[in-house]
């Protein structure tokens, strides 16, 4: 299969991919078979990738948290797989290293997180902490207590029915910490990521001084941020060193090693048409689980001073559940600044000020979350120098 399937191609991945949104009730007026179907058995009509059915595609991109193209990739093809699994289909259990996914695991995390047993994401992963949870369910629900969702637990959570339920455990839990953890910035932990590193350099572009690659940008941004944040009191680490490039996974498990309150990505982007620019930051969510309101809000502040303090025109924060989002424990935002295919954001990018304009907006969208109902400051118009005083003073 080719890595990417589009409007015009023919795959039996487009047959797959057509017949799961229908059985997800998606795909109206599907006339075919949505079970059970062997690969040579689909149709040249199945296999065939038409307009419609992308529109219906991004419209399931949309609702999972990843970008709608309208074309068939891993990740679409793997949320079909997850969104595939209703909860009751399968035997659920906690396999460390190896974690089951889908929509089935998400369902359970949202019944216990109703019952008051789960207070995490509901990311659709069966990790530890849903494992304990069903443990402690099963053990209050006098089943027996193995933290595996099999038949028996699946029917127990039935009998209870739908609960009255307020606001998200998780949302509240992440407003309390901030809360607790109070104005001041000394000691908050933060982890750095600078998306490139080792052999990946990304782009070159030519900026003011000459050419310089997206993976110099990126690690010099990073380090102007770091050096702002050792200088308010924080504790910060980089989540890589500088010659290499570990996977989203490994990047996670750094950041929950250290025990850290914040992540944040530091990313360019690029497109095909050179018009196309501006910063935009995402943050963890979904239409099938819940948000982080802790990143949605810090990725809203850092978004919008970096705009307010560069020419770069603001693309809004956005929810999605990339692997590096969904697997942090703490809340993580990701920051696109910019596009390297655009030669008004790589002129901000590439010049020294513009980084310090961008490391400084970023300091300070910290700064204003710890300040909650304290923060009185317009957007754009904190200072890094005011910013130090009042840590200081």
């Amino acid at each position: 299969m080719a890595d990417v399937l589009r409007v015009g191609d023919r795959s039996a991945r487009v047959a797959e991919t057509r017949t799961t949104l229908a059985r997800l009730g998606l795909l109206q007026g599907y006339a075919g078979e949505v079970a059970g179907r062997q690969t040579d058995k689909f149709s040249d009509s199945d296999m065939s990738f038409e307009p419609e059915l992308a529109e219906v595609l991004k419209a399931f991109q949309q609702s999972r948290g990843i970008i709608p193209t309208g074309e068939i990739n891993d990740v679409t093809l793997r949320e079909l797989r997850h969104a595939s699994y209703k909860l009751g289909a399968r035997v659920l259990s906690f396999v460390p290293g190896n974690q089951m996914i889908g929509d089935d695991v998400a369902q359970l995390q949202d019944h216990l997180q109703e019952l008051g047993f789960y207070s995490h994401k509901v990311d659709g992963h069966f990790g530890e902490a849903t494992y304990l949870a069903t443990r402690n369910y099963q053990l209050n629900s006098g089943l027996q207590d193995d933290g595996v969702c099999g038949p028996g637990t699946v029917r127990a959570l039935g009998l209870l029915g739908r609960r009255i339920t307020g606001g998200s455990p998780q949302a509240i839990r992440e407003r309390e910490h901030v809360r607790n953890a109070g104005p001041k910035l000394s000691g908050k932990r933060v982890v750095i990521d600078p998306a490139l590193g080792g052999a990946n350099k990304g782009m070159i572009v030519r900026g003011p001084f000459g050419q310089i690659t997206e993976e110099e940008i990126l690690w010099d941004l990073a380090t102007r941020v770091e050096g702002r944040m050792i200088a308010a009191g924080m504790e910060t680490i980089i989540s890589r060193p500088r010659m290499d490039d570990p996977s989203p996974k490994k990047r996670a498990e750094i950041a929950n090693a250290f025990g850290a309150d914040l992540m944040i990505s530091l990313n360019c982007d690029r497109y095909e048409n050179e018009k196309a620019n501006g910063v935009a930051s995402f943050y963890f969510g979904s239409d099938i689980g819940s948000s982080s309101l802790t990143g949605e809000t810090l990725s809203g502040y850092i978004e919008r001073e970096i705009a307010a303090r560069t020419s770069l025109i603001s693309c809004g924060n956005h929810a999605r559940t990339w692997e590096l989002l969904r697997l942090t424990k703490m809340p993580t935002v990701e920051v696109t600044a910019g596009y390297l295919s655009n030669p008004g954001d790589v002129m901000v990018l590439a010049s020294p000020e513009g980084r310090d304009a961008i490391a400084e907006a970023i300091i300070v969208s910290v700064k204003r979350l710890y300040l909650i109902d304290q923060d009185q400051q317009p957007t754009g118009t904190y200072k890094f120098s005011e910013l130090l005083q009042a840590e200081l003073g």
